[in-house]
Order: structure tokens, then sequence, then C-alpha cells
């Protein structure tokens, strides 16, 4: 099969579980089948899938990464001892692990081909990510509590593994709670890490995006607590601050290399 080929193909048994078979049409266009197909994997529940699908996913999904240019975090320069600043696609980044900030269920985007980093995630990982995040919930019984980290692995990312971490949701006025809320998942992620001794680090700027914590008051938040934990740990790792836009990649590179005082 081609790229193609595996997409339709994926397409028509994701159809055929939902029943749904009648009710869509497979579009002739290589990129509205991938972006139906995208969409079909954010909304399928976790539920067993059948190996061949997988495989054919996992093929799919591997053909699409390989395609791409993969930095390696360890590759990174540093702005300063045992942190660097990536600008790019978090899913695209060769790393020990990368940070998701997720919602409180932990089982991903539902809204077909949204533009969140917990879609984007899950959507290149494959749709064994949202059932092995089924497995951890199942056992906790409760949503996830914001400030805490939760370990994957990666599946189809280039990531070995992924941490999921639900940050302070900004409902009207930033409060010094939401401070301490967000400082806590930074904390908590890098401390899940050591503890499954990973190396190298890709945050995501969490809960400024559908959280709407204000990135001027995040980043600052975000270095003071990677620095705090390298310096009290004294554990060997390289973390990388991962943004998308270009006014966050001048906020982090205007902080970072000078210190706190």
């Amino acid at each position: 099969m081609n790229q193609q080929e595996r997409c339709v193909w994926l397409i028509r048994q994701l159809l055929r579980e939902q029943r749904w078979e009648d009710q869509i049409e497979i579009p002739d266009q290589f990129p509205q089948c991938q972006r139906l197909l995208r969409g079909l994997m954010n909304v399928r529940p976790p539920w067993p899938a059948d190996p061949e699908w997988l495989r054919i996913q996992d093929d799919y999904l591997q053909t699409e990464l390989n395609s791409s240019v993969i930095p390696d975090a360890t590759e990174l320069p540093e702005l300063e001892p045992g942190i660097s600043l990536w600008q790019g696609d978090i899913t695209k980044i060769k790393a020990d692990a990368i940070v998701n900030a997720a919602n409180n269920a932990l089982l991903g985007c539902f809204i077909p081909n949204h533009g969140c980093i917990d879609n984007a995630i899950h959507s290149a990982a494959g749709i064994q990510l949202r059932q092995a995040c089924q497995t951890l919930m199942e056992k906790q019984k409760m949503p996830e509590p914001v400030g805490q980290a939760k370990i994957t692995p990666g599946f189809n990312l280039p990531a070995s593994w992924v941490l999921h971490t639900v940050g302070p949701q900004i409902q009207g006025v930033l409060k010094p709670r939401h401070c301490e809320q967000l400082a806590s998942c930074y904390t908590a992620c890098l401390q899940k890490a050591a503890d499954f001794q990973l190396k190298t680090l890709v945050f995501c700027c969490i809960s400024t995006g559908e959280y709407h914590f204000p990135p001027q008051t995040a980043a600052p938040i975000a270095i003071r607590t990677v620095r705090t934990f390298l310096a009290r740990s004294g554990y060997p790792f390289k973390v990388i601050f991962n943004v998308f836009r270009d006014q966050d990649a001048q906020l982090y590179r205007s902080l970072l290399g000078h210190s706190d005082d």
C-alpha cells in the first residue's frame, strides 16, 4: 500500500466500526483523506482495536513521520546549562519524553482536527495513546488533578514517552493559586521523568493556549521552576522549552540566559 491507500483503508475500517459508511463519503484527494482520518481517530473511544488496523496505522504514521526533519533534543544548543529553546512541532522532535497539556479526563481531545496540543500529540501517536491513558484512568477512578503528571509510551511519536499534566484553567482573574498549580505541573513532570531515568524532556507551554494562562506570566514560572529543580536535584537533565509562535520564542529567549535576580 502507498500512503493514500493506507489512509483510505484505515478510514473504511473506522467508518464500518462506527456504522457511518452511509453517512460519510471518502474524499478523492489525499489531503482531505488525511484530515478525515485524523478526525475519525480523534472521536474514536478507547476501544480495543484490530491488530491489522493498528499495524497499518503504525505504517501510515511512521511514513508520515519519516517524511519530516526530526531534530534530536540532545543536539540542540543550550541557552544556559541544561536548558534549550526550540521552536517547532512538538510531535516532531526526538527526545526521551515530551509533555502534553492534557485535560482532566486524560483521554485526549475528542474534537475532530482541533488545534490544541493534546489533539496533535494523540493524533501523531496513534490510537494506542488514548488506550494507554484509559488504562491509567480506570485504575485511578477519578479525574486527573491539576498539577500532577502521568506517563505513557510515545507509540508512534519520535519521543519515547509522553508526560501528561493538567494545567490550571484561567476563567477571569489570574490568582496566586493558579501560579502555584502551574509550577506544580513543571515540578511533577520533572520528578516523573527523573523517576524513569529520562535525560531529555521537552516542555510545551502548559496552560497558555486553550486554558488562557497569560504567557508573560507563565514563561517566568516555567523557567524559574525548571532552574530550581535542576539546581536542587543535580539530575543530569536536558530540558527543552518548546514554543510554536514567534512571540513565545522571543519571550523565552529574552528570559533564558539571565538570572532570576
